[in-house]
C-alpha cells in the first residue's frame, strides 16, 4: 500500500469541480483508493464523487491518500501531483 498525506491549501477546499476532477483521475487506475479527512476521521472511496463531497474537506485540513493494487505507485505520484496542482 503507498499513501501520501497533504495539507489542502485552496480557499473553497475540496469542491464540486475540481474534486469531479479527482475522482476522474483516481478511477483511471485499478488500485482501490481511499481518502481520509484527518480532522474528521472520515474515510471514502476516492473514485465516488459523491462520497468524497461528503468528507466537507476544508482548507487547512489534511488529507491522507492510500492506494492499494498493481498501480498503486502510480496513482500515488499522479495523485499527489494532482493534488499540489489543484488544491
Amino acid at each position: 500500500m503507498q499513501s501520501i498525506t497533504y495539507t489542502v491549501k485552496a480557499e473553497a477546499g475540496i469542491h464540486a469541480r475540481p474534486a469531479g476532477l479527482l475522482v476522474k483521475q483516481a478511477a483511471s487506475f485499478k488500485s482501490n483508493i481511499k481518502i481520509l479527512n484527518e480532522e474528521s476521521g472520515k474515510e471514502a472511496d476516492l473514485k465516488r464523487l459523491m462520497a468524497v463531497m461528503a468528507l466537507g474537506v476544508k482548507q487547512g485540513n489534511s488529507v491522507v491518500i492510500s492506494a492499494e493494487g498493481e498501480d498503486e505507485e502510480e496513482a500515488a505520484r499522479v495523485l499527489e501531483a494532482f493534488l499540489k496542482e489543484n488544491f
